[in-house]
């Protein structure tokens, strides 16, 4: 299947053919359905703290930070054209005049080009967009006074403007303030800030960023850092990292033979969130937030996301702490059969773990072999939002091919649809996944885990798609939140749904949530 040339491509990509191989079955074999058991409800999968509870973990994470490495990372990478979808659309069908304007009056629903327009001074980058249309001797009220929308879309996707549809979702101004707007990325400064600082006040953030814009990401932190430092009393530790070219995968043709570019070289395509799974694993922290590049809040909003990341945080270092201390019992071989009953009534209250139906029938030593080997792994605290109507993946209890029950987030492709009970059990789910986990991965002796060794390989997606005209069949690495953490100790908890604000498309900013009070 692959020439000379080929081997000194995927060499010089950082790949072995070895590494590509399981890929190539993928395409010809797919991959398998999930089974889903049930959906992860609250007290059955889901914890839901009292108010005394979460006085508990809150001020157990506020003692516990102090001497750990914190740090927020923060996927960031690829451009927000998505987020303008609407706009596009709309530029390459619109003429002004009578049958213009019946196209732009034909919608004026929230999402609509037309509320866009007749709400852009309320949006944060209004100001900002109203200067670049100045310095190119336009008015914006005389534009919209005229119908003239493309003008101002133009200046809005542009790099005669604002130059949005080309810039990742981190440099776009989300939030208004009296002392100017602020991107989403100095949005998570702040809160970073306000829970990832150690106790000597230094906030560490990571952003997974494309190449093409880290320039603007250093930029932009350059001339902010000051302003910010000054103002939360903090000091900033900021890095990078890009998606390595050894995490893509090979694209196929419909033969599944690899798809050849016009030079005759392979095509290799990023491999999805799921690759940026090696990115977090060269992470060196005690705890590590992870949170999207757009789910993001004005500081009047922020007191919610800090409270319920403070009490994630402080649920994680509390069940890490009764874990180690297992754990290093078990080392040292000092397990008293009290012990055991105490770890496993601790599994079954605290993290969900379900047990084997015969472990009662193993011998202490064997059943301690069993926990050490389900506890010796690293760890997440996810927060799960009641369920709105949100498309996306949500919390399940899900069977493996040995028959184990464990806590899973599921994406609609991991679900066959076809089947009725699967699709029963899915849309039964009380809870969405808003991406708002807080991982440890450093065992009980201080070492760091390999993730990769965590994954569940067997959770991909594949997806057609096509390149110089002709069809290929491209493949997803598990997902950062799905697969690739499928083996980990998964703790699924209940927070409010006003810390799930994402925007996907440039309407959202005009959510009252994202406006100025």
């Amino acid at each position: 299947m692959f020439s000379d040339s080929d081997f000194t491509q995927i060499s010089e990509r950082g790949m072995t053919v070895e590494a590509l191989e399981p890929q190539i079955s993928h395409f010809i074999h797919g991959f398998p359905f999930i089974d889903l058991a049930k959906p992860a409800t609250s007290g059955d999968g889901i914890v839901c703290p009292g108010e005394e509870d979460k006085k508990k973990f809150i001020s157990w994470f506020d003692q516990s930070i102090e001497g750990l490495e914190v740090v927020k990372f923060v996927p960031a990478s690829g451009a927000a054209s998505r987020m303008f979808k609407q706009l596009f659309e709309f530029r390459e069908t619109y003429e002004a005049g009578t049958s213009g304007e019946a196209l732009f009056n034909k919608d004026n629903g929230f999402n609509s080009v037309r509320y866009f327009i007749t709400h852009l001074e309320e949006i944060a980058f209004y100001g900002e967009l109203s200067l670049k249309l100045e310095g190119n001797g336009l008015s914006l009220n005389e534009l919209i006074n005229k119908h003239d929308y493309n003008t101002i879309i133009d200046h809005v996707l542009t790099a005669q403007g604002l130059d949005y549809s080309n810039l990742p979702k981190g440099l776009i101004r989300f939030h208004d303030y009296p002392d100017g707007a602020r991107t989403s990325a100095e949005e998570h400064m702040v809160e970073a800030a306000l829970y990832a600082s150690n106790s000597n006040r230094l906030a560490r953030l990571h952003f997974t960023i494309s190449p093409e814009h880290r320039s603007r990401f250093e930029n932009l932190v350059s001339n902010v850092r000051d302003f910010y430092e000054s103002k939360l009393k903090v000091s900033f530790d900021i890095s990078y990292s890009v998606q390595e070219p050894s995490t893509d995968t090979i694209a196929v043709d419909e033969e599944n033979k690899p798809f050849r570019n016009t030079d005759g070289s392979m095509l290799f395509r990023p491999g999805g969130h799921g690759a940026l799974l090696q990115n977090l694993n060269d992470i060196n922290a005690d705890v590590v937030f992870v949170k999207n590049i757009d789910n993001i809040i004005p500081d009047r909003l922020k007191d919610p996301t800090v409270f319920n990341k403070k009490l994630i945080g402080g649920y994680l270092l509390w069940i890490r702490k009764h874990i180690f201390e297992f754990l290093g019992k078990a080392q040292g071989d000092n397990c008293t059969t009290e012990d055991i009953a105490n770890v496993i009534e601790f599994c079954r209250k605290y993290l969900s773990l379900k047990l084997p139906e015969d472990f009662f029938g193993f011998t202490e030593k064997i059943q301690i072999q069993w926990l050490v080997h389900r506890l010796n792994r690293p760890i997440r605290v996810c927060g799960m939002v009641k369920n709105e109507g949100e498309p996306g993946g949500g919390p399940y209890w899900v069977k493996n091919k040995e028959g184990e029950i464990s806590l899973q987030i599921v994406e609609t492709s991991q679900v066959n649809m076809f089947d009725p009970e699967q699709l029963s059990v899915f849309r039964s789910a009380t809870h969405f996944n808003p991406v708002d986990l807080v991982c440890s991965f450093r065992d009980y002796q201080g070492n760091k885990f390999d993730l990769s060794r965590y994954v569940d390989e067997e959770t991909g997606l594949i997806s057609l798609k096509s390149s110089s005209g002709k069809n290929l069949k491209a493949l997803e690495r598990p997902g950062l939140w799905n697969g690739a953490m499928a083996e980990w100790i998964t703790v699924f908890m209940e927070v409010p749904v006003i810390t799930f604000n994402p925007v996907k498309t440039v309407n959202d900013l005009l959510r009252k949530e994202h406006l100025r009070a």
